[in-house]
């Protein structure tokens, strides 16, 4: 017996090679172990040596791979103890290959499950840092960050996302929901973000709880309808003209920046971030990347000649136009009119072309960097729009620029 289950030598096995006419041979050790010898298809000379246990069940032969020869891994005495155990299985009943893909599908569900006990915390983290790269700024991670931090993890952070219901989501929400609307309804928006992100990522199965449409919506009512919206404290636009007046006498950087973004209707962001290679002095005018732009799209800003001569006066000692940190506009603000916002002068712009000129919406719009429709929008890549929009900006300087007396009567400016 001895004999039959041992016909290799440990030098046959570490010299064994194909015939020259042959790519692969077959050499039996016995009791089912076999050393598979090939050729590589490549490079003929490179010879592979694995161990291979051969059987019968139920009238069909089946081979199992039992590993790659290695004199340090499995070398012949190990490729035996290897093809005695699956002899053993085969003797309790067992078949070794059913066996192996039994392991091998215990494992995968064990995989998965860890996947799925994975918290909603940690898929928050991988959520944010997986789509952060198409936020135009630092400050909307950390929006997201603080905002589930405060409002969802108490709740849901350490809960496997697996595990997440709409009873969970609910109890997050209902303590938020009519205290700080606007708040909650985004908190919400991130909660099935994060969890939609990891149904696609293989985390979590089922519908998503946190979705608004045909769910929540039959819970909770519309931010809208909790309070009123407040909106950004905005400047009257009729007091602009006499605040840029007290600007032109702050001799200070801020108050330039302060002035530009008047007359430019942006945002404090895109002025604090501006470059000097966004300006075409030639062109007048300041194109602002979509990077930085919150819609993603790039914008053309048309300049007047004030917003020119505030550009020809700073010094080029950085790339940035106006190198200062963001607060530093609202900083100013606060000095000189307290409780309003920067963000206001785009709402009084706003006010100004609706109640003091006769142009278009779209054309606001534009000026402003919103969406507007398909149609117009290819207008707009004609240069159709950003010739009114020129006009539009240079009645904005005019108006900014306009000496109004106490008492004086505003005439209106003539259709675009």
């Amino acid at each position: 017996m001895e004999r039959t289950l041992r016909r290799l030598t440990a030098k046959e096995v570490a010299h064994a090679k194909p015939p020259a006419d042959r790519r692969a041979l077959m050499l039996p050790d016995g009791g089912g172990l076999y050393l598979q010898v090939t050729r590589d298809r490549t490079h003929p000379e490179r010879i592979h040596r694995s161990w291979v246990f051969r059987y019968e069940q139920d009238g069909r032969r089946h081979d199992v791979g039992i590993g790659r020869y290695d004199p340090n891994v499995v070398d012949l005495a190990g490729a035996r103890e290897r093809a005695k155990a699956l002899r053993l299985q085969l003797l309790d009943g067992i078949d070794p290959l059913a066996a192996r893909r039994q392991v091998t599908r215990d494992r995968l569900a064990q995989r998965a499950a860890a996947e799925r006990a994975i918290t909603f915390r940690e898929c928050a983290k991988r959520c944010i840092a997986s789509h952060e790269d198409g936020w135009t700024n630092a400050k909307h991670r950390a929006q997201w960050t603080q905002s589930l931090e405060q409002y969802a993890h108490p709740t849901l952070g350490d809960l496997a996302v697996d595990d997440i219901t709409t009873a969970h989501v609910v109890k997050t929400l209902e303590p938020i929901w009519k205290e700080i609307p606007v708040t909650a309804s985004r908190v919400r928006a991130r909660i099935e973000k994060v969890l939609g992100w990891a149904a696609v990522r293989g985390f979590r199965s089922g519908d998503n709880p946190a979705r608004w449409r045909g769910h929540l919506a039959e819970l909770f009512p519309a931010k809208g309808k909790v309070r009123t919206v407040e909106h950004f404290a905005a400047m009257p636009f009729a007091d602009v003209p006499a605040f840029v007046v007290e600007l032109h006498q702050r001799d200070s950087l801020s108050a330039r920046a302060l002035e530009f973004l008047i007359l430019t209707a942006a945002r404090s962001g895109e002025i604090t971030g501006a470059t000097w290679h966004e300006i075409d002095l030639t062109a007048k005018t300041w194109t602002i990347p979509a990077k930085r732009m919150k819609a993603g799209k790039a914008h053309k800003v048309p300049l007047c000649d004030r917003a020119l001569a505030i550009l020809s006066a700073l010094p080029r000692k950085d790339a940035r136009i106006f190198p200062i940190e963001r607060h530093a506009l609202l900083d100013l603000l606060q000095q000189m009119r307290p409780g309003l916002t920067v963000h206001g002068f785009r709402s009084a712009f706003r006010d100004w072309c609706s109640e003091r000129t006769n142009v278009a919406n779209h054309v606001a719009e534009a000026a402003l960097a919103h969406a507007i429709g398909d149609k117009v929008e290819a207008a707009y890549r004609r240069g159709d729009l950003f010739e009114k929009r020129r006009r539009l900006m240079a009645d904005w300087a005019a108006w900014c620029a306009r000496p109004v007396p106490t008492g004086a009567t505003v005439t209106a400016i003539g259709a675009r």
